[in-house]
């Protein structure tokens, strides 16, 4: 199998196929899909308690085949974003009040589609004191209530580096935190202008010190304009802060409006970070062209507690 760096010249060969606004998706980009029957039923029951997902707010390439399979991404605390990141598609509008309810309707949801492993995760709110941390922590409880032997995810913003907020979360120990840093630190301005790449690395790093027995994970994108070098030091750093799980896709902009794709990185790329990436001593590396942050998560969480009671 060729290295990185010859599978790079080829992978940026796509830039030839048209402008950076018409480009064509490979083949290995086509999305799969669910069962329609799954899809419908999924869809009613989230509108029947009045439920977000990033699958839907966020354009997730991967929503019809996880409706499909009959499971989803919470989103909580509204569909409204404070932060203005270039690749994202959630809206950008005034943040809602929060909803008391939503715990328990995010709870019941989890009753109804049978999940062994609910992933939880939210806007960022900087307009709350605590970056919503206390509301994370009742979605944590009312999950656990209502299905105790639910595995609980939670990918959290940063919380503007509200460490007394993220202990608040740490003290109720989901199963796994994650946060992630989604990008290289040189796009940072470019792409996330108000977050901060040492900040998000920190927060990993004290979640870890706070819980150390807590799986922490991060994520990231290719095709945004970085360089081999670049994506791998951003993996050194994550592991050097103590980061147990990573998961790496391509970015997809949601419209044209969005930050541009600058290339299609081809498979074998992914799978060669991937290996570089567990050689480095992460637990996990789920790295492909559609892999998003909860993609397969529950397996993963499966895997690694198989592996811990071998």
């Amino acid at each position: 199998m060729p290295d990185l760096t010859n599978l790079k010249t080829s992978c940026q060969d796509t830039k030839n196929v048209a402008s950076h606004d018409k480009m064509r998706k490979p083949e290995w980009l086509k999305i799969k899909k669910g069962e329609m029957r799954d899809i419908i039923e999924v869809e009613k029951m989230l509108s029947a308690n009045q439920l977000h997902t990033v699958c839907r707010e966020a354009n997730c390439p991967n929503r019809m085949e996880c409706y499909g399979n009959k499971t989803a991404t919470f989103l909580i605390m509204g569909p409204n974003c404070t932060r203005g990141c270039r690749f994202c598609n959630v809206t950008k509008e005034a943040p809602l009040c929060l909803d008391s309810e939503e715990p328990a309707r995010v709870a019941q949801a989890v009753v109804e589609l049978g999940l062994k492993h609910a992933v939880v995760t939210s806007v960022t709110r900087d307009d709350l004191a605590d970056g919503g941390a206390s509301h994370f922590v009742a979605v944590i409880r009312a999950i656990r209530e209502a299905s105790p032997g639910t595995s609980v995810e939670v990918l959290i913003p940063d919380l503007r580096g509200n460490w007394d907020a993220l202990e608040v979360i740490m003290t109720e120990r989901p199963d796994i935190l994650n946060h992630n840093v989604e990008t290289i630190e040189r796009l940072y301005p470019e792409i996330r202008p108000e977050a901060v790449y040492t900040r998000s690395l920190e927060l990993l790093k004290r979640a870890k010190a706070m819980q150390p027995d807590i799986l922490t994970k991060s994520g990231l994108m290719l095709g945004l304009g970085e360089t081999e070098e670049e994506v791998l030091k951003l993996l050194s750093d994550l592991r050097a802060h103590e980061v147990d799980l990573v998961t790496i896709g391509q970015y997809l902009p949601p419209s044209a409006e969005h930050y541009p794709v600058k290339e299609y990185v081809h498979p074998e790329v992914f799978e060669l970070l991937s290996k570089k990436g567990m050689a480095m001593g992460f637990q996990d590396v789920s790295s492909g062209p559609l892999v998003r942050s909860s993609y397969n998560a529950g397996k993963v969480y499966d895997q690694i507690q198989d592996q811990g009671r071998a």
